[in-house]
């Protein structure tokens, strides 16, 4: 594996209200670096810090102190405009809740990204059916999102996140809406993006089943960093 720092975030501070008598700190001091190529994921209890520290590794939320180099970019530095690019051309995102564009077909859902991006129309299309058939949705393309199940949504958001060919994934409770043999598909997705793509995915989970699947697992507890360890990757033990 390439020992490349892809996510490098030290001292990492969130404070809401600051300065405010009611000041709330959720994240206390992190430092969290993954190298490329990894599976990591997150882990811990509602009120745990997750959401925040993924909204933070998303670029969807800043730091309010620390810094976060994200594939050799120091975020710090970049305006609202800036920010956006780089979500839209650095990062994957697949969220629990899908977040599909209604009476919008799956191909062009998958499109998005890249037209946003100002990828040309022919070459949009020919790579959204790519990942279409990469995740096994080549015959739902036409579909409309109402007309698809959980785990066909899901499968259709995951082409998405892949659309612009991301640095990493970032996975929000993935499996969250979807039942056990439906999320199983779903994961091994992923573990296929990882195996064949060398893709680097961080999973947001509460399912320590899940996380152990895993290269590494990082548990915070109340804002802080109090597990992160190594795993033997299952994976290959399934296949």
């Amino acid at each position: 594996m390439n020992s490349r720092p892809i996510i490098s975030m030290k001292g990492i501070v969130k404070r809401f209200y600051t300065g405010t008598p009611n000041e709330l700190e959720i994240i206390h001091g992190l430092d969290i670096e993954v190298p490329e190529g990894q599976f990591v994921s997150v882990v811990g209890a509602s009120g745990s810090g997750k959401s925040t520290l993924m909204n933070m590794i998303g670029v969807l939320d800043r730091q309010t102190a620390g810094q976060y180099i994200l594939d050799g970019i120091d975020i710090s530095k970049l305006d609202d405009s800036q920010l956006s690019g780089i979500r839209n051309k650095k990062i994957g995102f697949v969220f629990q809740t899908f977040n599909l564009i209604a009476r919008t077909s799956a191909l062009k859902n998958v499109e998005l990204p890249m037209l946003y991006a100002g990828v040309h129309s022919k070459e949009r299309t020919k790579r959204a059916n790519e990942l279409l058939e990469l995740v096994e949705m080549s015959d739902r393309s036409s579909h409309m999102p109402n007309e698809l199940s959980g785990g066909q949504k899901q499968r259709i958001a995951i082409a998405r996140a892949m659309a612009n060919d991301p640095a990493i994934i970032l996975a929000d409770e993935p499996t969250g809406a979807l039942d056990s043999k439906t999320g199983r598909l779903v994961m091994d997705i992923f573990h296929k993006l990882h195996r064949e793509q060398g893709k680097t995915i961080v999973l947001i989970t509460h399912n320590p089943e899940l996380a152990a699947e895993t290269d590494r697992m990082i548990t915070l507890s109340d804002g802080n960093i109090t597990g992160d360890r190594l795993l033997t990757n299952k994976e290959a033990d399934r296949t």
